[in-house]
Parts: structure tokens; sequence; C-alpha cells
């Protein structure tokens, strides 16, 4: 989902001397997973109003304006970085949406909990191609995905969280656990858990019948 890393590096190096073209070009080669970043978290009832493209405008000024900061001491890749402007946006914005709309926003939505019925079903299944699937295979496809997504709702925010950021946004666990602010072991055991949590909600394991 994240754009190669090689190439973020070459534009950070050009930026870090001093190239604006190289800030523009590695800032809006991540606009695209930014924006599919914070359009598959934003809780539906604040979508309705504020589009995703503007909080993803908003990150990516913040962003320009703490670049050079971030040059001088660059303790985590750009894409967890810039990841991480884009969450607090995410938590502003929740926060700004439910103090002023408290009546119409259900109080018990969490930041994770997307409106994944109204998510599109390759989104939610990490882009997967349907090239080539015969209408048959294709159904079958969609119901998979559908059940996932329901599953993936009824758990909580922690769990949901570690499994959009491995299958979604498709990080490494040491990415993830830099982002999470954990340890790699703890991230590893959070992600196995949750996957257990998720496989329980399907069906394919009971939720005790392995030690957690």
């Amino acid at each position: 989902m994240w754009p190669e890393p090689e190439k973020t590096q070459e534009l950070l190096l050009a930026a870090k001397g001093g190239s604006k073209e190289a800030v523009n070009r590695l800032l809006a080669r991540h606009r695209e997973a930014l924006h599919r970043m914070v359009r598959f978290r934003l809780d539906k009832a604040i979508a309705r109003r504020e589009d995703a493209s503007d909080i993803v405008q908003n990150v990516l000024i913040e962003a320009s304006q703490r670049l050079a900061d971030y040059l001088k001491n660059p303790a985590m890749p750009f894409h967890l970085w810039i990841r991480r402007i884009a969450m607090d946006h995410l938590i502003s914005a929740h926060r700004r949406h439910r103090q002023a709309q408290r009546r119409s926003v259900d109080k018990e939505r969490s930041l994770a909990d997307p409106a994944f019925k109204d998510r599109s079903s390759v989104e939610l299944a990490a882009q997967l191609a349907a090239e080539g699937l015969t209408p048959a295979a294709a159904a079958i496809r969609k119901e998979l995905e559908q059940r996932f997504a329901a599953a993936l709702s009824e758990l909580e925010e922690p769990d949901r969280e570690i499994i959009l950021m491995r299958h979604y946004e498709q990080l490494s666990n040491q990415e993830a656990a830099r982002a999470l602010g954990l340890s790699e072991p703890a991230a590893g055991m959070r992600y196995l858990r949750a996957l257990r949590r998720l496989r329980a909600v399907l069906g394919e394991e009971p939720e005790g019948s392995r030690s957690s």
C-alpha cells in the first residue's frame, strides 16, 4: 500500500539538499496511500461532514511544514511518520465532530471501526484482484469478504487496528510495532491473538481452544 521505500529515500535525500521539487514529489506519492488509510478508518457519520480528501490535504500541509525537523532526526521511516500525522488528524476530526454533533453521531463507534457495510469488498480484502474470476467465483469471494468485514467489526479496537495495519496497510511486524509504540514481540503477540479472535468470530476456531 505504501510507496517503495527506496524511491522515498532518494526523494528524502534530495529534499534534505534543498530540492522543493523533491518535497512536492515525496508528498504527492504518499497522497493515495494516505487517502485510502483515512477513508477506510473514517467513521461514516463523520465522513458525511468532513471529506477524507480534506483531511489528507491537511496532513500533507502539516507534513510539509514539519519535514525539515523530520529530516534532521528521522527516527522512523517516512511512511510511519506521515501515517502518525494522519492518525492525529483522524483523532482530531473524531473529537471535533463528536463534540459538535454529539446527538447525531453514535457514541459507541470507535475510530478504528469504519463503516464496513458501506465499504467496497475489494478495499476490505486489501484490493484482491477480480480479473479472471467467473461470476460464480466472484460471488463466493464477495460473500467471504462480507463475512470477514462483519467479523472484523465485532473485534475490540486494538485487535481491529493490528489486523488492518498488517493486512490492509501491509505493514511488517516491525513497522506495526513502531507505529503502536510496542516491542516487536508484543506486537507479534497482539497480532496472533487478534487473528485467533477473528477466527473465533468467523467460527473457524473456538475462542478458548488455544492459550492466549
